[in-house]
């Protein structure tokens, strides 16, 4: 048998029936959304600390502004380990 062609989305507490693609762009949008919010969250939350160890009379964190591996460059990474 053939895979249908729509999807069921769950909203709240009622799920809906939605074709394949609109479904599939819908969490595509959703999920680069959230990565905008946790990198923005991230960047505020560096500054944050600094502030609160400025405060506190402490030196400033070492490395603490050093930014996540992207998916690609983990892959190079792995690669070059392996020769």
């Amino acid at each position: 048998p053939s895979p249908p062609e729509k999807a069921m989305v769950c909203f709240g507490n009622m799920f809906i029936e939605l074709p394949k693609a609109k479904t599939r762009e819908m969490l595509q949008q959703d999920q680069e959304e959230l990565d905008e919010e946790i990198n923005k969250l991230r960047k505020e939350l560096r500054v944050k600390v600094n502030r609160l160890y400025e405060a506190q009379g402490k030196p400033e964190l070492k490395g603490f502004n050093l930014n996540p591996m992207s998916a690609e460059e983990m892959k190079l990474i792995n690669r070059i380990l392996e020769g």
